[in-house]
């Protein structure tokens, strides 16, 4: 099986989970509970939906607010996390609501949001929905 790293991952809402079953993705969301053992964590989405996040090693260090996984959908229709990425909020809050309404239309207009070329259209989307300025704005 391939390093998600390596491939191309598709940015879902848990409402996307039953559809990428096997298939790695990246997930937005904020820490809603966290498992006695560490190894699991419960995510929630821009509309408040749950996704299960588990992780190969229990946690060593203490998380909240926002969080970007990457990992692969198993066969429950929860992610198998290989990595992930705690947003920064002191400065500035990230909205998962409007993110949610990117997420719908990067979904809803494949064709324009091409894997090939998504890199700095994630970008702008995350910059956008922390309310930061992009350096070629400046």
């Amino acid at each position: 099986m391939e390093d998600v790293h390596e491939v191309p991952r598709k940015r879902i809402a848990t409402g996307h989970l039953a559809q990428h079953i096997g298939k790695p993705v990246c997930f937005v969301g904020r820490v809603e509970k966290i498992h006695p053992t560490g190894k699991f964590l419960v995510l929630s989405d821009g509309e408040g939906k749950h996704t299960t996040v588990e992780l190969s090693e229990p946690l060593d260090e203490e998380i909240s607010g926002v969080l970007e996984v990457v990992g692969r959908v198993t066969n429950q229709a929860t992610i198998m996390c290989m990595s992930y990425v705690q947003f920064r909020e002191d400065k500035s809050p990230f909205d998962l609501e409007l993110y949610n309404e990117a997420l719908k239309i990067i979904h809803e207009f494949p064709e324009y949001f091409p894997f090939g070329n998504f890199n700095k259209v994630e970008y702008e989307v995350l910059a956008f929905c922390t309310d930061v300025k992009l350096l070629e704005d400046v």
